[in-house]
């Protein structure tokens, strides 16, 4: 029993020793990768989200190509610092960048609002018509009982 507890023990004090080498060879500089991503990716955003209208902020079409220049941005920077990606520092970022330019749009990337008369109507039309025939048709062959099996 004290045989395998201490090579537990050893086992375990080796694992801590490699996960403190790996850390101080690959540890990501977490304060300046935030620097970083919003030095460059964010100014570049900024700059390219302005020279767009406002209104169109919230149509994909037009603004995927800079988001999608955004995520890559953040991604080439994690790669150069040697962090992980996503990682928390990226995930508060995109939140940030969506409270401040896309809080205002909805899940499908058009704000939603009532479709024109001229395409309602007829939603509304139909069905009411067709509830007026079957009703007058069922009290119409109610009255008529000859001819019923």
């Amino acid at each position: 029993m004290a045989v395998g507890s201490a090579s537990l023990l050893r086992a375990g004090f080796v694992l801590l020793m490699a996960a403190h080498v790996l850390q101080s060879v690959s540890a990501c500089n977490r304060v300046y990768y935030e620097r970083m991503i919003n030095d460059f990716c964010l100014a570049k955003f900024k700059f390219d989200m302005g020279g767009l209208e406002q209104g169109l902020w919230c149509s994909w079409p037009d603004t995927m190509e800079i988001y999608e220049g955004l995520t890559n941005c953040t991604y080439q920077v994690a790669l150069r610092m040697d962090c992980f990606w996503p990682n928390q520092i990226v995930d508060r970022f995109f939140i940030q960048v969506h409270r401040l330019y896309f809080h205002n749009c909805a899940l499908t990337g058009r704000l939603l609002q009532d479709p024109p008369i001229s395409i309602l109507a007829p939603f509304i039309a139909v069905p009411v018509l067709i509830t007026l025939l079957m009703t007058t048709l069922v009290v119409w062959r109610s009255k008529r009982t000859e001819g019923v099996l």
